[in-house]
């Protein structure tokens, strides 16, 4: 009979951010992977807009994207599965794929897997992506700017129409299917009256870099993954953060993608394995947000204190904004995610370089000054989402002081295990809690 901590050490691990992006998913699926072995890394949502940074501790750093962020690992890199729930770039892979090989990574496309069913996010969407963006003029919803969510959306309008990674083998079907996306983006642009301020994608030049990614990376079919679950764990890897999720995140500044633990969990579902998962929240000793949106707990004067080399302003998705840590809207995104089994905190030095003027917002205040609650919806409601938007917008945090040791505060008021917690970008900089 397995032990407790093997049946553990067996399981599945799913990593999602409890906040709005920027927690350190990253570093904490290359802490996973150093401590032992996985058969994959596999992403379950999201595409080439994650920003998932990495630092070892000989000093490499990688911005993942599309591979896993346990392809620099020690021991060797960890394998990469693209779900049929990721979007693809296949430029932007091989991008990656460059730069992870100058840090040493051999062959970095023999590590990936790609489902054939999944979306690829092509220029014509990322220009109409771009175009829609500079038609909110000051209402900008903060997008990346990379094409993903008007991939999914034109998916979603034109299944017939949208090309899939399985589409890349097949050239009669792809430079079809890029006819029509280049029609599209023509549409687009005239309804909203954009010239545009980049070059048309090049259908010909887009054709044979589809081809080659073909050629390059393996496709796979619907019947891999559930071997692959069958045969090892694996470490799901989640992108952006539960805040942004497509329905739970506060519409209109949200992500076309699934953020919480939905995804990952309907295909071990789907594998004959419901349930097999050890979830793992991260979250930040502060709460940080990307771009666009409510904020209730953002104190401007932070940001000085608290600058970051990898984070900054983005030229699509704005300012990267900082603030007190938001209890309130952490158990909004752990209730959304229907709740995690332990808990990651990262930046534990920050309140040290904060000198001490970080704090706590327990508690909303609406407009009027009474008190707002947050709670998640039980079905898909963009409209009750919206409305929330716009209360949050008015609304006004509750301060408290930060505990002295606010990463074991955080677990507790949470009521959760600590699995580690970070005081720097290293996977060396993590100090595991002893188990109870």
């Amino acid at each position: 009979m397995s032990t407790a901590a093997e049946r553990r050490a067996d399981q599945h691990v799913v990593v999602t951010d409890l906040g709005f992006g920027d927690a350190g998913k990253g570093v904490t699926v290359d802490l996973l992977c150093a401590r032992r072995r996985y058969g994959a890394v596999v992403r379950a949502n999201g595409g080439a807009q994650a920003a998932h940074n990495v630092v070892t501790p000989d000093g490499r750093h990688h911005t993942f994207a599309q591979f896993g962020a346990g392809t620099l690992a020690p021991g060797g890199p960890v394998p990469t599965h693209l779900s049929r729930f990721a979007v693809v770039d296949p430029f932007a892979l091989a991008a990656e794929a460059v730069h992870l090989a100058s840090l040493g990574v051999a062959d970095p496309f023999s590590l990936v897997t790609v489902d054939r069913r999944a979306l690829i996010a092509t220029p014509w969407h990322q220009a109409a992506n771009r175009a829609r963006e500079r038609a909110r003029g000051r209402g900008r919803h903060g997008s990346c700017g990379m094409g993903v969510g008007e991939a999914v959306a034109y998916s979603l309008a034109r299944p017939e129409d949208a090309p899939t990674v399985g589409d890349c083998a097949d050239p009669a079907v792809l430079r079809r299917k890029l006819r029509r996306l280049a029609d599209h983006l023509d549409a687009v642009r005239r309804t909203l009256g954009d010239a545009g301020d980049e070059e048309d994608p090049d259908p010909q030049e887009c054709l044979e870099a589809y081809l080659a990614f073909a050629r390059r990376v393996r496709l796979v079919d619907e019947e891999y993954l559930p071997r692959l679950l069958a045969r090892d764990p694996v470490v799901f890897e989640g992108a952006q953060g539960v805040l942004l999720d497509e329905w739970h995140g506060f519409h209109p500044y949200t992500t076309w993608s699934t953020t919480t633990t939905a995804n990952p969990l309907a295909l071990l579902a789907e594998a004959g394995r419901p349930g097999d998962a050890r979830r793992i929240g991260v979250l930040r000793t502060y709460t940080t947000r990307h771009g666009a949106g409510p904020f209730v707990s953002e104190d401007p004067e932070l940001a000085p204190l608290l600058t970051e080399r990898h984070n900054g302003t983005h030229p699509w998705q704005g300012a990267f904004r900082v603030g007190h840590l938001d209890l309130v809207a952490h158990r909004y995104a752990l209730e959304a995610t229907g709740g995690v089994d332990a808990l990651v905190v990262t930046h534990a030095d920050a309140p040290a370089r904060a000198h001490g003027r970080l704090r706590w917002c327990t508690a909303y205040t609406g407009a009027d000054g009474t008190p707002l609650a947050l709670s998640p919806g039980t079905s898909p409601d963009l409209d009750r989402q919206a409305r929330l938007t716009a209360a949050l917008e008015g609304a006004r945090p509750v301060l408290s002081a930060a505990p002295d040791d606010p990463a074991s505060a955080l677990a507790g008021a949470l009521g959760l295990p600590l699995e580690a917690v970070f005081s720097g970008p290293t996977r060396a900089d993590a100090r595991i809690p002893a188990a109870p």
